[in-house]
C-alpha cells in the first residue's frame, strides 16, 4: 500500500488541470467503445442514444428526487418508467417503484417478504435461494437480519425445484429464481417455483435483473422463453435493471409486486422529528435526477420497435458467437443459456491461460471458477468473427500464455 495519502488542494485546481489528471488516470481503464470488453457496461452502439443521454443528465445533474414536491417531473419520469415496466413484465399498475440498481431492488423484495414473516410470527426469516442467485440476496440477508440458504442446482444448472421444496421448513418466507442467473445464463424453472411457493404460501422473488428489459423482445423475435414474469401464477415480486438491456445509464432498476400492498412495506414514513415529515418509498433518501431522467429518456428514444431491434442485434451476435466457439477444439458452454450470457469452458485445457492470451488482444473476457464468461451487448456486433479468431488463437496457443505473453499481470 502506498504511504501517500490524499490531501484538500490548499488552492484547488483548474479545470483544465482537473480533466487532465483524469484524463492520465484512465488510461488502464476498461474500453467499454471498443467491443471487446464484456461486463459492467451495456454498449447500445448508439450514438443518438448516448447524445440523448449526455443531455438529459446535464439537464437534471443538480436535480434531487428526495422531495416529489419539488421536482414534480422527475415525479412523473418515475412514475411512467415503473407503469411501462409493470405493463411489459406482467405487473398490475401503481404496484412498483424505481431504484437505483439490482441490489436494491432485491433489498425491498426481501425487506418486504422478512417483515411479512415477522408479522406472521416467524421470528428467524429464511429465505432459499439457487446456489446461482446472485450475491446481492446473501448481501441483503446480511443487512436484514434474514438467514439466506442456497440450495444447489441440478444438472442443467437451472434451480432444483425439489430441492428447493425439501428445504422449506417453518421459517421460510421467500423462495427465489432466477431470469436469468448471471453465471449461466439460464432461466430456473420460474412456474414451478412459483406453484410450490404458492401450494406453501410463501413469496416467490424474480430476479429478472439481467432479463428483464430483454427476455419480452426475445420471445417477440420467436425465441423460445418459459414463463417467468408477474404474469406466472405465484410470482409475487420482480426486479429487472434498466441500465442492461433497457440500455440506461447506471443506476436505474424497477421492483414491482403482484400486490400494491406489497409495496406499502416498504415505504418508510416519519413524523416525529423538527424538520418536518419525512418519507421514502426506497431504502435511499436523496436520489439523483439523471438516473431517473435518463431511463425515461431511453425508453421513449428507443420504444418498443428500438428494443426489438437491439434484441436481434443482441440474438444473432450471441447465436454467432456461441455457435462458433463450439467449433474450437472441445470449447462448450457450461450449461445450455437461454439468451444473450453465458460461460464455456473446456475439460482438457486452462480456460485461464486461454484468457491470458484473451487479455493480450484486448479481449476482456470475465473469469469464473468453471469457465470464461460472457454478455452480449449491440456494441459486440461486426466483432464476433474477429472475438473467434482470436479465441481459436489463443486455444491454440494457451500453453505459452506465460511466456510469450508476459504483459498480463491481473484478472480481467
Amino acid at each position: 500500500m502506498s504511504d501517500h495519502h490524499a490531501r484538500l488542494p490548499e488552492g484547488g485546481l483548474s479545470v483544465e488541470e482537473v480533466l487532465a489528471e483524469v484524463a492520465r488516470d484512465r488510461v488502464g481503464d476498461i474500453d467499454w467503445r471498443s467491443g471487446k470488453a464484456f461486463s459492467l457496461v451495456y454498449n447500445a452502439a448508439d450514438d443518438d442514444l448516448e447524445r440523448l443521454q449526455h443531455a438529459i443528465a446535464d439537464d437534471f445533474l443538480h436535480e434531487n428526487a428526495l422531495n416529489p414536491f419539488a421536482y414534480a417531473t422527475l415525479l412523473r419520469m418515475e412514475q411512467e418508467i415503473v407503469e411501462m415496466a409493470a405493463d411489459l413484465l406482467g405487473g398490475p399498475q401503481h404496484a412498483g417503484a424505481l431504484t437505483s440498481g439490482g441490489t436494491e431492488s432485491i433489498f425491498c423484495a426481501v425487506q418486504t417478504a422478512r417483515d411479512m414473516g415477522l408479522e406472521r410470527g416467524i421470528d428467524s426469516p429464511v429465505a432459499l435461494v439457487p446456489s446461482t442467485a446472485h450475491p446481492a440476496f446473501t448481501k441483503a440477508g446480511h443487512y436484514l437480519r434474514l438467514e439466506v440458504r442456497r440450495v444447489p442446482v441440478g444438472t442443467d444448472g437451472r434451480a432444483d425445484v425439489g430441492a428447493m421444496v425439501d428445504a422449506i421448513d417453518t421459517d421460510t418466507v421467500l423462495l427465489v429464481g432466477s431470469a436469468p442467473c448471471y453465471p449461466y445464463g439460464v432461466i430456473d424453472p420460474i412456474a414451478d417455483l412459483a406453484a410450490a411457493a404458492s401450494e406453501h404460501d410463501l413469496l416467490c422473488h424474480v430476479d429478472a435483473c439481467l432479463g428483464g428489459w430483454i427476455l419480452p423482445f426475445w420471445e417477440a423475435l420467436g425465441e423460445a422463453v418459459p414463463p417467468w414474469d408477474l404474469s406466472t401464477p405465484g410470482v409475487t415480486s420482480l426486479s429487472a435493471d434498466l441500465h442492461k438491456y433497457a440500455y440506461a445509464f447506471k443506476g436505474a432498476s424497477v421492483i414491482l409486486y403482484n400486490d400494491r400492498s406489497m409495496l406499502k412495506r416498504q415505504h418508510f414514513i416519519f413524523d416525529d422529528w423538527p424538520g418536518g415529515l419525512y418519507a421514502s418509498a426506497t431504502t435511499a433518501g436523496t436520489r439523483p435526477g439523471p438516473p431517473i431522467a435518463g431511463a425515461w429518456a431511453t425508453l421513449h428514444h428507443l420504444g418498443r420497435d428500438g428494443l426489438i431491434a437491439k434484441t436481434r442485434v443482441v440474438r444473432d451476435t450471441a447465436h454467432t458467437m456461441i455457435g462458433g466457439l463450439r467449433t474450437i477444439g472441445d470449447l462448450h458452454t457450461v450449461h445450455e443459456p437461454d439468451m444473450s450470457v453465458a460461460c464455456f469452458g473446456s475439460p482438457t485445457v486452462d480456460m485461464n491461460a486461454v484468457a491470458d492470451v484473451m487479455d493480450t488482444r484486448g479481449w476482456r473476457l470475465d473469469r469464473q471458477p468453471d469457465g470464461l464468461h460472457f454478455m452480449v451487448s449491440p456494441g459486440h456486433a461486426g466483432h464476433a468473427e474477429e472475438w473467434l479468431g482470436d479465441l481459436a488463437f489463443a486455444f491454440a496457443n494457451h500453453g505459452e500464455a506465460k511466456d510469450v505473453f508476459a504483459p498480463y499481470s491481473g484478472t480481467a
